[in-house]
């Protein structure tokens, strides 16, 4: 079974699909939990407009656990049962951008896992006898699965497949802007826009990198006590400032900007405005917010007065490299995951699961596969 988008801006439908053996290379896994993104929603919602438009039909679903069922021919890395975690940015560790530490970015299958297939060009899933297309080449939101060997982590058969598969997308890529992308320093003041999982785990980043001044913001006032327990030192609804842009709220409470600033909300408005809430000299702004096809602004002046905008792609983590020490930090309570899961809900219920994200009602939403 799997949720099908037929259609942009749609409802998804549960169908029975067929999902073909796996190929060359290629691993059929059994997807037992998957994180509710707000990607996923974005692509079904606002595709040809901030996004890309994809083929439909489509299953989405990106940030995933699961055990692997099969293997295709030449997969040396996994053998049936072992945990894994699907990743929809691959590590190849061949071509040179796997071989640089300076990036993560490796581009093995690229174009066809963007393109919603796998490496001959065709999608495992198929329902009503068409050709059903693989999100980012992954498509957790369905039983059963089939991923590159290259985009596949293998993780500590003791771990909760229901909790680390948040490691798949947000926990990993907040936490790494913060750590890894942005390299926060001790004593450092920070600002996070926007605290859904990703802001939140960015936070959470900032306190692992012992910040010593952490500013949440975000216009929903429901999501600071979580903030906090996640490190927020202070938390600023902009909403209350009128229209006082909120970086000159953020460059007068620090008395000239912060460090660091986080955008992870993905609107070019909130992107300028976090560089621009940063010092002259030093800041830093990282961007882990998502979208294709807009532009933000950038006054050249706030670049030659020394600082760095930067942007980041799953963290910076290499990630089949990367993934399984995070879910070993995870296991050794050095990194939180419940915390983050706010709603557990059956597969038939990933519509509902789509509305608590975009009313603000859920931090995650963990679908489980197993259960209907």
């Amino acid at each position: 079974m799997a949720a099908i988008a037929w259609e942009p801006r749609k409802p998804l439908s549960i169908e029975k699909v067929d999902v073909a053996p796996p190929k060359a290379h290629e691993v059929r896994i059994k997807v037992v939990a998957s994180g509710v993104c707000h990607t996923d929603w974005e692509y079904l919602n606002e595709a040809g407009r901030g996004m890309n438009l994809r083929s439909f039909p489509l299953v989405l679903g990106h940030e995933a656990a699961g055990v692997v069922e099969s293997v295709g021919p030449d997969v040396t890395k996994f053998v049936p049962g072992d945990k894994v975690i699907p990743l929809f940015l691959p590590f190849c560790e061949e071509c040179d951008q796997c071989k640089c530490e300076k990036t993560n970015l490796c581009k093995k299958n690229w174009e066809n896992t963007q393109a919603g297939v796998l490496a001959d060009g065709t999608s495992r899933i198929s329902c009503r006898g068409q050709q059903v297309y693989q999100f980012l080449g992954v498509s957790s939101f369905c039983q059963y699965t089939v991923v590159p060997d290259t985009s596949l982590a293998k993780i500590n058969p003791k771990a909760p497949l229901e909790k680390v598969c948040l490691l798949g997308c947000s926990v990993s890529t907040g936490y790494g802007a913060a750590v890894k992308t942005g390299k926060v320093e001790k004593g450092s003041c920070c600002a996070v826009f926007g605290l859904g999982a990703v802001g939140l785990a960015a936070v959470m980043g900032c306190q692992a990198a012992k910040a010593r001044r952490i500013i949440a913001v975000d216009i929903n006032p429901d999501k600071f006590q979580k903030a906090r327990e996640f490190g927020a030192t202070e938390c600023i609804n902009p909403r209350d400032y009128g229209n006082k842009p909120i970086q000159d709220i953020l460059v007068e409470k620090t008395n000239g900007g912060v460090d660091y600033a986080l955008e992870c909300v993905g609107s070019p408005v909130t992107m300028s405005a976090a560089l621009e809430s940063t010092r002259d000299g030093w800041g830093t702004c990282v961007i882990a917010g998502w979208t294709e096809t807009e532009s933000m602004s950038v006054q050249v002046i706030k670049i030659l007065m020394g600082r760095t905008l930067k942007g980041t792609y799953f963290g910076g983590w290499k990630s089949a490299k990367d993934v399984p020490q995070l879910v070993e930090d995870y296991m050794q309570k050095k990194l939180k995951l419940d915390e983050f899961i706010s709603h557990n809900l059956p597969l038939a219920q990933i519509n509902d699961a789509f509305n608590l994200l975009r009313n603000g009602q859920s931090i995650r939403t963990v679908i489980s596969l197993e259960n209907f």
